[in-house]
Formats: C-alpha cells, structure tokens, sequence
C-alpha cells in the first residue's frame, strides 16, 4: 500500500516538473529580448505563450527573433560588416553639406549650341 501511494506521489512530482519545465523554456526568448533590452520584447512574450498551443511551431523562430537584436549594434544587419559609428555620420554629413554648399555657389556653365 506505501508504494501505491509513493509511486503515486513520485507521478504527480514529475508532471509538475514537466509542465514546468515547458513554461521555462518557453520564456528563454523573452529573457533574452529582455536582457538585450530588445524593442519587441513583449510582442516575443506574448508569441511565446502563443508557440505553447501551436505546438512549439513557432518557438525557433522566437529564438532567433530574440537573438538578432543588441543593444549595442542594433540589428546588426550589413553588408559590408563594418559598425557605423555617429561620430564618423556626423563628420561625412558635415562634409557633403559643405560640398553642397560649394557647388550651389559656383555659377553654372552652360553650353549654348
């Protein structure tokens, strides 16, 4: 009779470990847009709850959503590989506006045929 209800007690403790364990992993990429302070964190909150009753279908691509964003870089999305930096913006902004300025004051020549 103990072991009936051991084994019984033993049942019941994995089926909560189970169920709690599938809430845990679920949230991994809300923590992660959280930690990066990602601008779309609570859409990939709700998205995570939504991937539990689609059948996990969609929880990859909550995970690489989560992971594509940093707080640093941004994006990070380039096709050269190189991080922009505000300050080298700022510089050549100034440069072209000045070369514009340049080129409006010159008067044009024209070519009359």
């Amino acid at each position: 009779m103990f072991l009936d209800y051991f084994a019984l007690g033993v049942l019941f403790f994995m089926v909560l470990t189970l169920f709690y364990g599938i809430i845990a992993i679920h949230d991994i990429p809300h923590l992660i847009a959280k930690k990066r302070n990602h601008p779309h964190q609570d859409a990939i909150h709700v998205a995570g709850w939504v991937s539990l009753f689609t059948l996990h279908a969609i929880w990859p691509f909550l995970f690489i959503w989560a992971t594509l964003y940093r707080e640093d870089r941004g994006w990070g999305i380039r096709t050269d590989g190189k991080l922009p930096s505000q300050v080298e913006a700022g510089a050549e902004i100034a440069r072209l506006k000045a070369r514009i300025a340049e080129l409006e004051g010159e008067p044009q020549m024209r070519e009359t045929a």
